[in-house]
């Protein structure tokens, strides 16, 4: 059962029924007390997905009214696709259920409408934890020490699929700023197609920070470092790579709309949210749950004791960086991407 808190209106809050405007009141304990909520991840587990995911289960049940429990779901499958589908369609909308949405959660939409069976500005963001900008990063060896320096000097990069960040990103920017190099594709994800650059196979590759920083961080250090972040794409500059330039900056105004969407993928890191249809007083008090969560020190011990970073974002934020992207997004912009990345008219 759905139920409200049962404490006396304050008189703006009475002023507003007067005036026939509904005010927004959180969901009390009621709503939570004795129940089971679900975390679904869209992989299986291992990865960061299910990292931020677990941390999440054993934290956020403190911050809800009434404590619930909170398990999770692994859906693994169609790239996280399998798991987006579900949870927009078919998982149940009493507020007892979330999902970490894909970092990719627009860029897929609008790249590939028609296999998406979602819309990305329906979903109800709680917050985010993380920050996942992606890096792209190459070999010092291969006298590339800047992203102009790929002007003159072109790069092999290794990736895993053609609609992966980690090919989109790389083509979105040697396309944008006139670059030579090229990706190779069918690399089983970040660590084999990092010890491709390891291994001199490929040159370059882009992943978000946290990919970099937890396989090869002795890659970065030192006089010499063996290898070098170039420029990174997101809304944001990652906190740990305040001299590395955004690809945003890098281009005319004119073409910064075609970066922003790819760029949307930075602000969703890893974080939670609900399906379309949850009551609106469930995702105030989710979100107030989320926001404590990502201030509670023990949380942050948690990551930190699993190499997980915490850069935290609010729900209401995420939501109007994903409506903001998709209605900046022209068709237009989507066909000059897919020209620039694909070669498609």
């Amino acid at each position: 059962m759905y139920s409200v808190m049962k404490k006396a209106l304050p008189l703006a809050a009475i002023a507003a029924v007067g005036l026939g405007v509904t005010p927004l009141i959180a969901a009390d304990a009621s709503h939570f007390e004795g129940k089971t909520m679900k975390i679904v991840i869209p992989y299986g587990p291992g990865g960061t997905y299910d990292k931020y995911g677990f941390a999440f289960s054993r934290v956020i049940g403190n911050h809800i009214p009434g404590k619930p429990t909170v398990i999770l779901q692994h859906m693994p499958g169609a790239g996280g696709a399998k798991a987006m589908a579900y949870a927009y369609n078919v998982m149940a909308k009493n507020g007892l259920n979330m999902i970490v949405p894909l970092d990719n959660t627009v860029v897929n939409k609008l790249m590939r409408p028609k296999k998406m069976k979602y819309e990305a500005e329906k979903f109800n963001y709680l917050g985010s934890s993380n920050q996942t900008n992606i890096i792209l990063v190459t070999r010092t060896d291969r006298g590339v020490n800047s992203i102009m320096d790929m002007k003159k000097v072109a790069l092999i990069g290794a990736t895993s699929g053609k609609y992966s960040s980690g090919y989109l990103t790389p083509m979105l920017a040697m396309g944008l700023l006139n670059l030579k190099g090229k990706m190779v594709t069918g690399y089983k994800g970040s660590s084999r197609s990092i010890f491709a650059v390891e291994k001199g196979e490929a040159d370059m590759a882009a992943f978000n920070w946290l990919a970099w920083a937890s396989k090869v961080p002795h890659w970065f250090k030192g006089k010499r470092p063996f290898a070098r972040a170039i420029v990174q794409v997101g809304f944001f500059k990652d906190p740990d790579l305040p001299d590395v330039p955004m690809l945003t900056d890098l281009v005319p105004k004119s073409q910064r709309a075609v970066v922003n969407f790819i760029a949307s993928a930075g602000p969703l890191g890893r974080g939670l949210a609900m399906p379309p249809g949850v009551k609106p007083s469930i995702i105030k008090t989710m979100r107030k749950s989320y926001s404590a969560m990502n201030n509670d020190p023990a949380f942050a011990a948690r990551l930190k004791r699993a190499k997980l970073r915490l850069i935290p974002s609010e729900g209401a934020t995420i939501q109007k960086i994903v409506e903001k992207v998709l209605r900046e997004t022209s068709p237009a912009v989507i066909k000059q991407a897919r020209k620039i990345i694909f070669g498609e008219g």
